[in-house]
């Protein structure tokens, strides 16, 4: 079966998977003091600064909720678009965790702006000592509706952050995709744009398991050793985690990958838009590997189940369809031949 559902849903890349096996020789020290990660957190230095960083985590829920532990107090509070996946799709793990709340920023087509950002924390801010501190700013690159800030915006946030003594996290789950459309480095649209603490995501790209949580400035991950055991991301085999992030990084699969998903999304917008159905439209613009469309009730039920994918919006019909690093132009063709004969 092959689906549209989520990037979750394909297996391991092939040369991810040949990096587990090439791993799993002979005994290693635990804990993350094998050879496997230390080399990994090297290469995270080469992309993110000398300066930077490098934690690994089981999951992304996990990467964010750790690393935004790591830098707050429990009276203080989290500024994130009211579409935020921390908010919204992690059955409040972060504030479970770090005590603090959640507060939504309106935001257009899942982004917030530089002006929002700065209303928002004067609104929350407003109470003082009786009211939990806004302190950390986290954003989704790309965000939940598949929409990318332009590197503009994130300076502009990152502005807003520094004048009011904000810490600019980034849910980086699927970054790749976000730097491949926007054409820059990871470095470029992480810790040049301002960004201070970073989840960078792998599982949604061809990897097994495991995100990586980056500071990037590196005095916010003090003791951060402590948290990582205490928060149960301290793998004992840590080396089957980090040795898929060596051939990731250093032969660009990340850019690869993602470029192959966001091409294929492309192509399953193109093509289902020219075919003229009425009902047929997009919700979002496509930017990156996922596209939400709403489709008449017909489409649906003659194709989700035989190409699963999630309606976002059931009373609206909105459909998310997500392509992945093993996403083909057959697999887009067999979806629009059913579309043609709803």
């Amino acid at each position: 079966m092959k689906s549209f559902a989520s990037d979750n849903y394909s297996g391991v890349a092939p040369e991810i998977m040949q990096a587990l096996i090439s791993a799993n020789h002979e005994h290693q020290p635990a804990y993350g003091n094998d050879p496997y990660t230390q080399e990994a957190q090297e290469i995270f230095k080469t992309i993110f600064g000398e300066n930077s960083q490098t934690y690994f985590a089981y999951n992304g829920t996990a990467a964010n909720s750790v690393g935004l532990k790591a830098v707050l107090k429990s009276h203080q509070a989290i500024l994130c678009p009211s579409t935020a996946h921390i908010a919204n799709q992690e059955v409040g793990a972060a504030t479970y965790l770090t005590g603090c709340p959640t507060f939504g920023i309106e935001s257009i087509q899942g982004k917030i702006s530089a002006e929002s950002l700065q209303k928002t924390y004067e609104k929350t801010s407003y109470w003082g000592h009786h009211g939990n501190q806004p302190k950390v700013v986290s954003i989704s690159q790309s965000t939940e509706l598949g929409t990318v800030y332009t590197l503009e915006e994130l300076q502009a946030i990152s502005k807003v952050c520094q004048k009011n003594n904000l810490i600019f996290h980034m849910d980086g789950c699927r970054l790749s995709n976000a730097a491949v459309y926007l054409n820059k480095s990871l470095k470029e649209i992480t810790q040049e744009a301002g960004v201070d603490v970073l989840t960078f995501g792998g599982t949604k790209n061809g990897l097994m398991l495991g995100d990586a949580m980056v500071f990037l400035k590196p005095e916010l991950a003090e003791e951060f050793a402590y948290v990582h055991k205490q928060n149960l991301q301290l793998n004992s085999k840590m080396r089957f985690i980090s040795a898929q992030f060596i051939p990731y990084l250093k032969n660009n699969l990340w850019h690869r990958y993602a470029s192959h998903a966001n091409q294929m999304c492309q192509l399953l917008t193109q093509k289902l838009l020219a075919l003229n159905i009425e009902g047929v439209r997009l919700a979002y613009p496509q930017e990156t590997n996922q596209l939400f469309i709403y489709l008449p009730e017909k489409i649906i039920k003659q194709t989700q189940e035989i190409y699963p994918y999630y309606l976002w919006d059931k009373s609206q019909n909105l459909a998310r369809l997500v392509t992945s690093f093993d996403t083909t132009k057959e697999d887009i063709e067999g979806f629009l031949r059913l579309v043609k004969n709803h």
